[in-house]
């Protein structure tokens, strides 16, 4: 499940996306302070890439240009590429091109400390739209502008980034698909074929970046960033998956974080990434989808959708069994309406949009539904970016990690959570599974671990966020000593940096302009609940 924003796809962390979807001598470098925190020679070599690599992009810089007009950033945002390895075992060889944007600080030059990098999660997230949290001068944010240079980019495999593609994009986006959750044996085997043909695809599309499509790769693009920026130390934001390249990137190179918030925990243990944490992401949807039909059942006035939990999921349930014998408008099938649906348990933004539409089914207007739900095959530039992103994912998930080969291991745990939890446990399933037969190398996480010279880290989370449950918070802030914890209590949006909660809003604001962590770690009271 991704770990940003959802994007559509059923079938084949942190959206929730497919468903059923200058010559250097080596040792003249200095390697990163904790070089080896992986294990064995691999690690050292790719240490010594990344620091011959950074060297290099501290040498270039980077040749800030006017936006291209399509990739819709008005000035004064510039935008530019970072050179990196494909392969950091390997620095002189294939070399990609990250692209990158910034937009200046807004206060004075006396007051600026930097840049601040940003990473939206995924993986397969673009982070080019950070600056324009500066030019639409959004509030939450106009305190560390004045500060900081924001700048995004696109990490490897990304949007302008040397971009992935396991399948035709129109293909990929087409409906109506399978319901996800089996009926039978057959339904599953044909599920399995997806997923198999799946990952196929992906070899045969993007074979020679998979191997090397992985976080540790991204941590050390970040730092070839740091240095392109011509920053000794790096600032850095990261949301849903972005924790975990910020986790990753804090431990390969502890000694060249300044500041650091993690927002939305992916859990960083070795024992969660990735089979585990998308199984545990089952339990936590079904808890923030309870948790919008409580709401829906309270504004029964606006949306009458049932005073009730149990009446609001009777609604769901005969939406869905409808869906499936006929899928409404001939193209929303069960599917659809997860892809759909799932966007209230992630983010509370959605809660009263969904809730509209489905009140407009309800009373009988099905096209507000089809509008909401069901692919639009015209916008071609959009459903390349939904397949890219579900590309990246796929690719990063699947390296990052050993998974489980064989179908029994995920047959009965899939078919054990969905008694439960059946939201949205085999959809992830089926998206998650091209990884049981992945054609390229899958690695062993990296320890994620405090090393010499980190500094405190600033992490935030709601308690019951879905996309990235809260243990996640609570295992990262044990392994980065000096950490402090801003728990949102009673809370559940996915993403909290981005929300009016001035409990939380100082704080960061507070960290990122001073360094104070303050003393203690903090409970914060839930930010305004949506109104309907």
């Amino acid at each position: 499940m991704r770990g940003s924003r959802p994007k559509k796809r059923v079938a084949a962390l942190g959206s929730a996306g497919a468903l059923v979807a200058a010559t250097l001598i080596v040792g003249a470098v200095a390697a990163p302070a904790n070089a080896s925190a992986g294990s064995g020679n691999g690690q050292d070599r790719e240490a010594r890439g990344a620091a011959i690599a950074a060297a290099r992009a501290a040498k270039a810089g980077i040749d800030w240009q006017d936006c291209p007009a399509d990739w819709n950033l008005a000035k004064p945002i510039r935008c530019g590429y970072v050179t990196v390895p494909l392969d950091y075992a390997k620095p002189y060889g294939k070399q990609i091109e990250l692209a990158v944007d910034r937009i200046g600080n807004t206060g004075s030059t006396a007051e600026r400390q930097g840049a601040l990098v940003y990473n939206p999660g995924g993986p397969g997230g673009s982070g080019l739209r950070f600056p324009t949290r500066v030019t639409n001068k959004n509030a939450v944010w106009a305190n560390t502008a004045k500060a900081y240079d924001f700048v995004g980019f696109d990490p490897r495999g990304v949007g302008r980034s040397a971009p992935i593609s396991c399948v035709d994009p129109q293909e990929f986006v087409k409906a109506p698909k399978a319901d996800p959750v089996p009926d039978s044996e057959a339904d599953k085997l044909a599920q399995r074929k997806l997923a198999r043909e799946y990952a196929e695809g992906c070899q045969g599309r993007s074979g020679a970046m998979l191997p090397h499509m992985t976080t540790p790769n991204s941590a050390r693009d970040l730092d070839v960033i740091r240095a392109a920026l011509g920053e000794k130390k790096l600032n850095f934001l990261g949301v849903s998956y972005g924790t975990y390249l910020g986790a990753v990137y804090g431990t390969l190179f502890p000694g060249h974080v300044r500041r650091m918030v993690l927002d939305s925990v992916v859990n960083p243990s070795r024992d969660k990434i990735w089979y585990q944490a998308n199984l545990d992401q089952d339990v936590a949807f079904e808890g923030r989808w309870k948790d919008w039909q409580d709401w829906v059942a309270k504004n029964d006035a606006t949306y009458h959708l049932g005073t009730t939990r149990a009446a609001v999921q009777a609604k769901w349930l005969q939406l869905r069994a409808t869906a499936k014998k006929n899928p409404i408008g001939g193209v929303v099938g069960p599917a659809e309406l997860i892809s759909f649906f799932q966007s209230a348990p992630y983010y509370d933004s959605a809660w009263a949009p969904t809730a509209s539409v489905f009140s407009k089914y309800v009373a009988g207007d099905t096209q507000a539904l089809v509008d909401a739900a069901a692919p639009d095959l015209s916008d071609t530039a959009g459903n390349a970016a939904s397949e890219n992103g579900n590309a990246v994912y796929t690719a990063v998930e699947c390296a990052d990690a050993k998974w489980p080969t064989s179908w029994r291991t995920w047959d009965r745990d899939n078919t054990r959570l969905h008694q439960d939890h059946p939201f949205m446990t085999w959809a992830n399933a089926w998206m998650n599974l091209p990884c049981a037969t992945w054609p390229a190398k899958q690695r062993t996480p990296v320890n994620v671990k405090t090393g010499r010279g980190l500094p405190g880290v600033l992490i935030v989370q709601s308690e019951r966020d879905a996309a990235t449950p809260y243990e996640g918070a609570v295992e990262l802030h044990k392994r980065f000593k000096g950490s402090r914890l801003i728990t949102e209590k009673d809370a559940g949006s996915h993403g909290v940096t981005g929300l009016v909660n001035p409990c939380i809003n100082s704080r960061v604001d507070s960290y990122l302009l001073t360094g104070e962590l303050g003393g203690a770690d903090v409970a914060c009271t839930p930010h305004a609940t949506p109104k309907p």
